[in-house]
């Protein structure tokens, strides 16, 4: 019998057919890694979640009515999209695609998302979750006439990225629509090996924050689902999570052999997903965070910063990091056209640096040096910060070590509860 995450049945004495029988292999096998094939010089090779599933030919989902929670990141290493890939295979039936913020296909900026619409490349239904959850993403599900959700979206790490929480809320929606919930695990691309920064206060949930959560969480997809399902959902969905082989805790994304794609427009590479953690506090201030450049949250600045910030970040010696003095006009966003001063993030020791350590760094530092410092005047910076505690601080003139040391103890038992969800070494 296929277990769910909990470990009961979910077929009783319903006769099962071979296909079913390996399901139920699949399924258990789902909840630890497994050994992978050795890749040249020893390393074994990463396979995605949606890797081994399609390896095991599509077994789990036998039998049963697909929708698929994707967006352009939901790629095979040879940069198809899994959409098309199981639209036109037989053993498995696609009938819906769910959209997220920026959309399916990825044509929406920030904010935005593609609506609904038939796919012109497999004329398959398109529905929207972006800015959906509870009961109208349930009705959604219901109305698309799937039996299970699969979710298979690139993360990056970072609480505020809204990936993770189209995650939870399509699995509270599943749940209440009565779907069976599928997660196909991919890399987190800036390692999983620590949770770093503040933890969301539940009076400042948003859609950058809906749990209590630390701004750096250091899981992959598959482990927020079960830690969402077992914490935080009013009533767990049936769950089931395929896992992938060959990846360690300590792997940033490069090691992986996957193709990156832009998970959202001002993502581009994997050098942007490891700050953005500490950086894309800046949404939160009167500075540029570098939308509308081509280093996006790498280059920060505003409209008479000059190079005495760059110099008062370089003196606190951040491990891991250089800051370097830096002019640039963004295209778009704040200060659209405009040449403005800052820095440029440079990150010279990856395994050392702390992105969230050096974005609060940064913010300090703009403080004392730029009087048209500000904050956004509706404090999104607690939204993203996930409590006052930041700006409070920052604007009482503590330092960033400061800061940092006034949210150990909320970190410490975010760290605890996060321990029973890892699954990778």
């Amino acid at each position: 019998m296929r277990p769910d995450a909990s470990g009961s049945a979910r077929r009783g004495g319903t006769p099962l057919s071979r296909r079913a029988v390996l399901a139920a292999g699949t399924a258990a096998a789902a909840l630890a890694p497994v050994p992978a094939a050795a890749a040249p010089g020893g390393r074994a090779k990463l396979r995605t979640g949606f890797e081994r599933l399609e390896g095991d030919g599509y077994a789990l989902l036998d039998g049963e009515r697909v929708g698929v929670v994707t967006n352009p990141t939901g790629v095979t290493r040879d940069v198809r999209h899994i959409v098309d890939v199981m639209h036109t295979d037989a053993r498995v039936n696609v009938i819906a695609v769910f959209g997220p913020e920026h959309g399916f296909r990825g044509t929406a900026q920030a904010g935005g998302s593609e609506g609904r619409y038939d796919d012109p490349a497999t004329g398959l239904p398109v529905y929207d979750t972006y800015q959906k959850s509870g009961q109208p993403l349930a009705d959604v599900f219901t109305a698309s006439g799937v039996d299970t959700v699969v979710f298979d979206i690139q993360d990056v790490g970072a609480r505020f990225y809204t990936y993770i929480w189209t995650l939870y809320d399509c699995m509270e929606a599943a749940q209440l629509a009565g779907k069976r919930f599928v997660v196909l695990d991919r890399p987190n691309p800036v390692t999983g090996r620590d949770a770093l920064g503040p933890v969301l206060h539940k009076e400042f949930a948003t859609f950058v924050g809906r749990q209590p959560v630390s701004q750096a969480h250091g899981m992959t997809v598959a482990e927020l689902a079960r830690l969402f399902n077992k914490e935080f959902l009013a009533k767990p969905v049936k769950l089931d999570t395929v896992l992938m082989s060959g990846w360690k805790r300590s792997d940033f994304y490069d090691a992986s052999g996957l193709p990156w794609v832009p998970p959202s427009p001002n993502m581009p590479t994997p050098d942007t997903a490891l700050v953005y953690s500490g950086s894309c506090l800046f949404e939160g201030t009167n500075l540029s965070e570098g939308r509308g450049t081509t280093r996006p949250f790498e280059l920060l600045g505003a409209e008479g910063v000059d190079g005495r910030w760059a110099a008062a970040a370089e003196r606190l010696g951040l491990p891991g990091v250089h800051f370097r003095e830096a002019y640039f006009a963004p295209t778009f966003s704040k200060f659209q056209g405009k040449t403005i001063g800052g820095v440029q993030i440079h990150v010279h020791d990856r395994a050392a640096f702390d992105p969230v350590r050096t974005g609060i760094a940064l913010l300090v530092t703009a403080k004392q040096v730029w009087s048209g410092f500000a904050w956004r005047s509706d404090n999104w910076i607690d939204k993203l910060t996930g409590s006052t505690l930041v700006r409070t601080r920052i604007d009482a003139g503590a330092s960033a070590d400061e800061v940092v040391a006034a949210w150990q103890d909320e970190l410490k038992a975010f760290r605890q509860m996060r321990k029973e969800y890892l699954v990778y070494k």
